[in-house]
C-alpha cells in the first residue's frame, strides 16, 4: 500500500506527516531522512494542506508522450527536453490559480510529478529509482499565447512562470510503480485528459538519470513528466482537478 505524505498548517505551525483514514499522523524530523511518527493524530478537517514539499526547482518536460507527439507531428527527441518553472509559480492544493492581466489563453496540463528524495548528481540508470521519494499530482499551467509571440525567441519560462502557475499536491505518494499510473484532468466536472504514464518516451528512471547529468537534484525537487493529449484552455471561474489513482486529486480554482 502506498504511503501518502503531507505538509500542513495547524494552530499557526507548519508540520508534516502521513494520511491515515481521514487523519494526519504527525511526524518529526526530516521527511526525506528517517522521519519519526509520533502519537499525535489530527483530523484532516482541522489542518490546512500545503505544498507537500518545498522544491529548490521544478523541471517540466516537453514532448515526452508518444500520443501527443504523434498528434502534433513532433520529431522524436534524442534526450529529454525540459524547462524550469520559477519558484513564484509554486502553489499548493486548494489555492487559486490567478489569471494574468490581458486576454491571453491560459491552459491546463495535468501531469505526474516525480519527487526527488536524495541529493544526486550523474546518477546511473540502474540507481535512478533509488533517488525517487515518491509521486505527486501537478498542473503545468501555461499562458499559451505568449509562447511564440516573438518569432525570434520562444518564451517558455515566461509563459509557464506566472505567479500560481505550478500547483502541485495534495500529497506525495510513496511505494507506487509509476508505469501503472494514469493521469486524468477534469475541468468543471468533465474529464478532459485521461492518459497512461506507460506512454512516456523517457521513463521515470531515464528522466532522473539523464537530468541529473546536467544538474544536481535535491530532496523535494520535482520533475514534471510532461503531458499528453487533451490539453485545453480555462476560463475564469473554472475548477480544474488532476487525479491520479493511488496518488490523489489536486483541485484548484482559476480566477
Amino acid at each position: 500500500m502506498p504511503i501518502h505524505w503531507v505538509r500542513f498548517e495547524h494552530a499557526g505551525a507548519i508540520g508534516f506527516g502521513t494520511l491515515e483514514a481521514g487523519r494526519v499522523r504527525v511526524c518529526e524530523g526530516d521527511m526525506f531522512d528517517s522521519p519519526a511518527p509520533t502519537e499525535q493524530l489530527l483530523p484532516l478537517a482541522d489542518v490546512r494542506l500545503l505544498m507537500p514539499v518545498v522544491p529548490t526547482k521544478v523541471l517540466a518536460l516537453w514532448n515526452n508522450f508518444h500520443a501527443l507527439g504523434a498528434k502534433l507531428n513532433l520529431p522524436v527527441p534524442a534526450e529529454p527536453l525540459y524547462l524550469l518553472k520559477s519558484p513564484n509559480s509554486f502553489m499548493g492544493p486548494g489555492e487559486t490559480i490567478r489569471k494574468p492581466a490581458g486576454d491571453g489563453k491560459v491552459v491546463f496540463e495535468g501531469e505526474l510529478g516525480i519527487v526527488i528524495g536524495k541529493t544526486c548528481k550523474a546518477v546511473p540508470p540502474a540507481r535512478a529509482m533509488e533517488q525517487v521519494f515518491g509521486f505527486t499530482c501537478a498542473n503545468d499551467v501555461t499562458m499559451a499565447d505568449i509562447l511564440n509571440r516573438d518569432a525570434s525567441f520562444a518564451q517558455w519560462v515566461r509563459a509557464k512562470g506566472f505567479d500560481t502557475f505550478c500547483p502541485f499536491g495534495p500529497v506525495v505518494a510513496t511505494g507506487l510503480e509509476p508505469g501503472k499510473l494514469a493521469v486524468r484532468t477534469i475541468l468543471n466536472g468533465e474529464v478532459r485528459q485521461d492518459y497512461p504514464i506507460s506512454d512516456m518516451r523517457f521513463s521515470v528512471a531515464q528522466l532522473v538519470s539523464m537530468i541529473s547529468q546536467d544538474m544536481t537534484l535535491y530532496p523535494g525537487d520535482i520533475i514534471l513528466c510532461g503531458t499528453s493529449v487533451g490539453v485545453g484552455s480555462m476560463k475564469p471561474g473554472s475548477t480544474v482537478e488532476v487525479d491520479i489513482a493511488g496518488v490523489g486529486r489536486l483541485t484548484n480554482r482559476f480566477e
